[in-house]
């Protein structure tokens, strides 16, 4: 399998997906951390991949997804943004329902 269909994979496979550098629990930039931290604040959990240990991942998901930095937050498919747009989604208000909605369908679903 070729890292594009790898990546859409991941991306079908989760219904909220955080590619970042690090974990959430040990992330490797500033971005990433603030990502993470907003997205558990949600209290859902979400699936994350580490774009150090995927190297293939790191080159080749900037193209796919037309958006060029890390993190990239993937919810149900789309992709919603980078560390602004999470941060800003959260204090707005708007990141917690999006991200309750994709756990709830994601629960529905199994």
């Amino acid at each position: 399998m070729d890292t594009i269909e790898r990546i859409k994979q991941q991306i079908a496979e989760n219904n909220i997906l955080l590619y970042m550098k690090g974990s959430p629990k040990l992330p490797s930039c500033g971005f990433s951390s603030q990502a993470s931290q907003a997205l558990m604040a949600c209290g859902e959990k979400f699936a994350y991949v580490d774009i150090l240990q995927n190297p293939d991942i790191r080159a080749e998901l900037p193209k796919y997804a037309d958006w060029p930095t890390f993190p990239q937050l993937w919810v149900e498919g789309e992709l919603i943004g980078g560390c602004d747009i999470i941060m800003e989604m959260y204090q707005q208000g708007e990141l917690q329902p999006l991200v309750k909605e994709a756990a709830v369908k994601n629960t529905t679903e199994e």
